[in-house]
């Protein structure tokens, strides 16, 4: 029996020591417990596309159940590859620089590991989407923070090239940004540029929510700037994309020389990436119009947020991408955005992300994040209950 044997926990020294339970799974069950609705966790809670679904079905119904290729499945390569260049200019070859992943986190940890050594710094800019930090320890890398600024969250530049030393490997940046919405710009890329030149910096580039860019600004791939690609892992999701997060497939892009480091990290990370899911993306893709349907599917869901909750006591900070939405509850609560998300969940009925969670420290600006990728019933409901505070 387990209680018979001997207790090792003493002489297990954590890699990750800080690291607990996620606040996702955190406010995603105290949201069930007390049956609240759910705008916590970034995932839709409405359906795929039924001719996503349908394909499934084919592929899986016509034997492609083995093992897809390490890299991927060359269609849907070729249709990545296709994507990237009629939206962006991008070339990139089929066969050397397109891989296939098992998620976008997936993405990001192996484009970390194939390039990260002991003692290396790399360069994040919070709030941080919360892998990036473990990614990095686990390779004995330090993570350097850079401060992305109330209310606007734009990046502090003359903050980065002060952080940038000679142990800089790599710079880790998301637009559109997760958690805060904000969108990065083509100055923005011009300054970062100008801070990489004639270093050995890589970048890797979180790119999930290409799709979702409001108000007619244009998303600002690292893609679109030579300069800018011939150093970066660029990383998108179908999760995302298509309303399949549970499906766990994305792929990452990067000149040939930095996609041999990741493959050879890949091969031993995951190796292969669900097959059927990958004939039918491959498919998928050829439908025309779906990145202008998603973004104006999220815009709206986005207006219909921000209108309703306008005339509330909760203050709207910038969303101009992405499917969330932070505000600012000073004028509710003078609480810590832990302790005032919980009650809210409780109380209210409606569950948040606090946005200190993404900090390393913690550090509370009285800001909480909702999703609003959520049906037109959920988020009625929770409006409701949110203009009444």
């Amino acid at each position: 029996m387990l209680n018979s044997m001997p207790s090792y926990a003493h002489s297990i020294t954590s890699r990750l020591p800080q690291v607990g339970t996620t606040i996702f799974s955190v406010m995603s069950a105290l949201a069930q417990q007390h049956q609240a609705v759910n705008l916590s966790q970034g995932f839709p809670d409405f359906d795929a596309p039924a001719e996503l679904l349908s394909l499934l079905d084919q592929h899986a119904k016509a034997g492609h159940n083995q093992y897809a290729p390490m890299t991927g499945v060359p269609a849907l390569r070729e249709a990545i590859a296709a994507k990237v260049n009629a939206l962006y200019g991008a070339q990139y070859d089929v066969e050397a620089e397109v891989t296939v992943t098992a998620g976008a986190t997936q993405a990001l940890f192996t484009a970390v590991a194939a390039m990260v050594h002991p003692g290396d710094e790399v360069i994040v800019f919070t709030p941080v989407y919360d892998s990036y930090g473990p990614s990095i320890e686990l390779q004995g890398g330090k993570v350097v923070y850079a401060h992305l600024t109330l209310p606007d969250y734009k990046p502090d530049w003359d903050e980065v090239a002060r952080l940038i030393t000679p142990r800089t490997r790599m710079i880790m940046l998301n637009t559109p940004h997760n958690p805060t919405g904000t969108v990065w710009t083509a100055e923005d890329m011009q300054r970062l540029i100008a801070l990489v030149r004639d270093t050995d910096i890589v970048l890797v580039s979180d790119e999930v929510y290409e799709h979702m860019v409001f108000d007619q600004a244009r998303h600002e791939s690292v893609m679109r700037y030579p300069e800018l690609a011939e150093r970066s892992f660029v990383v998108s999701s179908f999760g995302k994309t298509y309303h399949i997060t549970g499906w766990k497939v994305a792929y990452c892009l990067a000149p040939r020389e930095l996609m041999a480091e990741f493959r050879k990290a890949h091969q031993f990370i995951v190796f292969t990436v669900h097959a059927p899911s990958q004939y039918a993306l491959a498919d998928f893709m050829k439908r025309p119009g779906w990145y202008e349907q998603l973004k104006a599917l999220y815009q709206g869901k986005r207006d219909i947020f921000r209108q309703a909750l306008s005339g509330s006591r909760f203050e709207l900070l910038p969303c101009q991408g992405t499917y969330f939405q932070c505000v600012k509850y000073g004028a509710i609560s003078d609480e810590g955005d832990r302790a005032f998300v919980e009650r809210l969940t409780r109380e209210q009925g409606v569950a948040a992300i606090p946005v200190s969670a993404f900090y390393p420290q913690g550090d509370d600006h009285g800001v909480i994040r909702f999703c609003f990728a959520k049906s037109a019933a959920t988020l009625e409901k929770a409006l409701e209950r949110l203009i009444k505070l």
